[in-house]
């Protein structure tokens, strides 16, 4: 499996600078983009999946397909981008492998709809030769929380307003350079 192409790091202090900042990429997406959103609880997935949602123009009321595993929320007619993809959103946590993903056929909409799978690495690389991968880290004591980190359970998923650090890699043809949005490191707090 190669590399990413490139890498780059995005911070973020507020809850709405993440919206801000997945609805903004959303106006460089296109039917078959494929996302990867990685962070632990409470990292600000769903709310960067509802970023990417209003830039897209879709349906809204974007909420963690947790129980039900997918979710598609239709463009809108009416919204910012008319004609623009659908948006299918995953969550792959109780997905073992990426034969369970196959099960769900994700293929069907893949070249008509933007999709973001949470959870997804090491599960859903094989649905695109290009994916962007997005990791949401959050502090907890003033220390970031990289995804997967064990030592760290924090349940507190209500404290929205503190800083994320996002970090986002391409791979494929169709990332061979970062986003220009991409080039800031820092949303919060400046001038």
């Amino acid at each position: 499996m190669n590399g990413p192409q490139w890498e780059r790091t995005v911070t973020v202090t507020t809850a709405e600078q993440t919206h801000a900042l997945a609805a903004a990429l959303a106006g460089l997406l296109e039917a078959g983009d494929l996302l990867v959103l990685t962070g632990e609880l409470g990292a600000g997935k769903t709310t960067f999946t509802q970023g990417l949602g209003e830039g897209l123009g879709v349906r809204a009321g974007i909420i963690s397909p947790t129980f039900v595993l997918v979710r598609i929320h239709p463009n809108l007619p009416e919204g910012p981008r008319p004609g623009g993809p659908d948006l299918v959103h995953v969550d792959a946590y109780r997905l073992e492998s990426a034969a369970e993903i196959d099960d769900i056929d994700l293929e069907n909409t893949m070249d008509t709809a933007v999709t973001v799978v949470e959870w997804g690495r090491d599960r859903v690389e094989h649905l695109s030769e290009s994916r962007l991968e997005v990791d949401l880290h959050r502090s907890v004591g003033g220390e970031s929380v990289a995804a997967g980190a064990e030592q760290v359970m924090d349940f507190d998923t209500e404290d929205d307003d503190e800083p994320r650090t996002i970090v986002f890699r391409g791979f494929g043809p169709r990332w061979p350079e970062a986003p220009e949005l991409l080039e800031s490191t820092s949303l919060g707090g400046g001038n």
